[in-house]
């Protein structure tokens, strides 16, 4: 067995450290990029979303190194995303890829307890450790990416207080670049506490007012920076706070506490007068996210998704609800693989100006306020 999965934020990052630490050989997915968007294109149906499209591009670049089983989690919601591991399957066997495995990992009460355990299996039985490593093992992977959100999260929103402009990027590009070099979850584990130890002692000012954006949306682009074309990175650059709810650790406890329905209790709560039936992915999460994001003193919201996405497409037809009931800017930006980057710049650098312009009517153009 050699393991591939797909390339999205910080997730690829923890199964790989816990591939790792079950001694189990695994194909690490290359950061998405280009090519593997045109692979994936190319072989995807036309109308398949962005995420799919990505993802498969992974595969098929891994199996051309050497994997021969795929990692996925899965979903038997409204969302295409409950398609994706049949529809992969059915193009690899046409690619001429026959002996590919899929693991998908599901606990939806559709697959049941025990086809999870089933499922599962097969990845403990590809290792040589005892249980208790197992478990070890996992507990280090959701350490590592636990760790890296919290890393994350501090820098994006630090970015709009720090005293030293680009600290936070810095850092944040730093710890990147060096985590993929690690050889064992332990020494991973001990340059990510190092790092958030470092991006907690950056230097703020706490007379800084800046503007503060919510990031919302579908879970893949929000996560995942080439998707989004790097949105909190560029929000960074223009001095901008940015918070967002979704992320690959909150994923992991939202799936542990569904069964108990004490998932997400704030966020349920807050979405049920737009939206109180689910209707697939994280579209009931975006509604909640953003009223939740008037509530704790953020002056925008960014919503992003890709072309396509049933759930969002839903949520964003509630948003201008939210908008004109709440008093709260929301912007929509929709992805697919030949969105323009000039364009995208463009909307958010006026989308903050328009922010600027509602805190400060003096400061109301976005190259001044930019520079000040």
């Amino acid at each position: 067995m050699v393991i591939t999965f797909p390339n999205m934020g910080n997730v690829a990052l923890a199964v790989r450290t816990l591939c790792q630490g079950l001694q189990i050989p695994y194909v690490m997915p290359e950061e998405n990029n280009k090519l593997t968007l045109r692979i994936g294109a190319e072989h995807s149906p036309e109308e398949i979303c962005l995420p799919f499209k990505f993802m498969l591009g992974n595969f098929i670049q891994s199996i051309e190194k050497g994997a021969d089983t795929v990692l996925l989690t899965g979903s038997c919601g409204p969302c295409r995303f409950g398609e994706y591991c049949e529809l992969a399957m059915k193009i690899l066997r046409k690619l001429g890829y026959e002996n590919i495995d899929f693991i998908i990992a599901d606990l939806s009460s559709e697959v049941g307890v025990e086809e999870f355990k089933r499922r599962i299996g097969k990845i403990s039985a590809a290792s040589p450790l005892s249980k208790l490593e197992q478990l070890k093992a996992l507990h280090a992977a959701y350490k590592v990416v636990e760790l890296c959100d919290k890393i994350d999260a501090s820098a994006y929103y630090l970015a709009g207080f720090e005293l030293n402009r680009g600290e936070c990027k810095r850092i944040l590009h730093e710890y990147k670049k060096k985590a993929v070099q690690c050889e064992s979850p332990s020494e991973l584990i001990k340059l990510l506490n190092y790092y958030k130890d470092k991006i907690d002692s950056v230097k703020i000012s706490k007379n800084k007012d800046p503007i503060k954006i919510s990031i919302i949306g579908e879970i893949f682009t929000v996560i995942d920076p080439f998707s989004n074309l790097y949105i909190e990175e560029k929000l960074m650059d223009y001095g901008v706070s940015s918070k967002r709810t979704l992320t690959p650790s909150w994923w992991v406890k939202n799936l542990l506490m569904k069964p108990l329905r004490l998932n997400s209790p704030d966020i349920k709560k807050a979405s049920k007068p737009y939206l109180p039936y689910s209707v697939g992915g994280h579209g009931k999460e975006c509604i909640g996210e953003a009223v939740l994001a008037k509530a704790h003193g953020m002056d925008g919201a960014i919503q992003i998704l890709p072309l396509g996405c049933m759930p969002e497409v839903v949520a964003k037809s509630v948003i201008p609800t939210i908008q004109a009931e709440k008093d709260f800017p929301i912007m929509t930006l929709i992805v697919d693989e030949i969105t323009g980057e000039a364009g995208y710049i463009t909307r958010t650098e006026a989308f903050i100006d328009m922010l600027k312009s509602r805190k400060s009517p003096s400061q109301s153009a976005f190259g001044k306020a930019s520079g000040s």
